[in-house]
């Protein structure tokens, strides 16, 4: 069944298109059905990338049910490629944030994939994560201590190339990133102060990056027009704007590239808040409801979608906002012209 993405915003709602989901595969499957989206965001957004596509469509698996048995389920659908030593990266968030993922979840989760455990790096601005002794502090206060956290730049960082990027020509990972055979992005997808919304590129390109090295150049920070940390990088006036989102797409390509195809994506779209985890217990409350689990291998195409979907909800205002005075889809047209993967994509219920 193909529906269009005027009638889903007909729909009411988030929950209503997950159930709606849902009701089309059980009732009419054999095989799933796939709901074809078409290349353009939906209504009451833009073209993002300013061209027209053909051809092929990227894969991207959706659930309306935020579980640990459906988050393994959708892991099953992308991880033939993932093998030997496995870092989980994930935003373990600020001491007692109210919207990281559950602990629970990712427990399970981590459990099911072999010589696997959870990979971080320190923060660019003072605060509980900025050093390591603290980072780990917080880990613990977090509950993230059901397996090995690897805090990648504890001992600095490895410098990877931006082939073809549109600023950096190359970019400081943490140290230990080249360690790991296989990256599993596991994010929860939500606004962000500078980037409008972060989701998968945002988990690496500034997740991955080293604390005081990289997360410095993802951010400009040493460029002329860019100030200091301060107000200015978070209230919407930060001068940089969409460079700041090519930027982090250059950023996101080096680790893409690095792991090819043993990098996968799974984006969590529960606790949708304006803010990142990064605010911690000041995070606003969401007003959108929670929306399900999307995974792919194609980091662009599992971003398109989740804002595909933020745009199709009803509720959606106080996020949508949050996205355009950030320029935030910016993000989406920079992996496309750096050809990180498909804004064209099928979105595929496994329920």
């Amino acid at each position: 069944m193909d529906i269009s993405r005027r009638e889903l915003f007909k729909m009411a709602g988030v929950a209503a298109f997950g159930a709606a989901v849902g009701q089309f595969n059980v009732a009419e499957a054999k095989p799933k059905k796939i709901l074809k989206l078409n290349a353009a965001p939906v209504v009451g957004s833009k073209n993002v990338t300013g061209q027209k596509f053909s051809g092929t469509a990227a894969k991207v698996y959706f659930t309306d049910k935020i579980d640990a048995p459906h988050l393994i389920k959708l892991y099953n659908r992308i991880n033939g490629e993932i093998y030997g030593k496995v870092g989980i990266k994930l935003h373990t968030g600020e001491p007692h944030g109210p919207n990281i993922l559950p602990r629970d979840m990712v427990r399970a989760f981590q459990a099911q994939i072999p010589n696997s455990n959870i990979i971080e790096t320190n923060t660019l601005y003072g605060g509980a994560r900025y050093t390591t002794e603290g980072h780990r502090e917080t880990l613990r206060t977090n509950g993230w201590d059901f397996c090995d956290v690897d805090i990648m730049d504890e001992d600095g960082g490895v410098n990877l190339p931006v082939h073809g990027g549109k600023h950096l020509k190359e970019v400081t990972m943490g140290k230990n990133l080249i360690n790991y055979d296989s990256i599993v992005v596991l994010t929860h997808f939500k606004g962000h102060a500078m980037g409008g919304f972060g989701g998968s590129l945002k988990n690496i390109a500034i997740g991955m990056a080293s604390g005081q090295v990289g997360k410095v150049q993802v951010h400009g920070y040493k460029l002329p027009e860019m100030p200091p940390p301060g107000p200015v990088w978070f209230d919407g006036t930060m001068p940089l704007k969409e460079k700041f989102m090519e930027l982090m797409a250059d950023s996101g390509k080096a680790t893409c590239d690095y792991f090819g195809k043993r990098i996968v994506f799974l984006n969590v779209m529960r606790r949708l808040s304006v803010d990142c985890d990064c605010a911690g217990t000041s995070a606003a409350e969401p007003t959108m409801a929670d929306v399900g689990i999307l995974a792919s291998n194609d980091i662009l195409a599992i971003d398109q979608a989740c804002c595909d979907l933020v745009y199709t909800a009803t509720d959606s205002k106080d996020l949508r906002e949050r996205i355009e005075s950030r320029h935030g889809l910016r993000q989406l047209s920079a992996m496309a012209e750096l050809k990180m993967g498909n804004p064209q994509y099928e979105l595929i219920s496994v329920d």
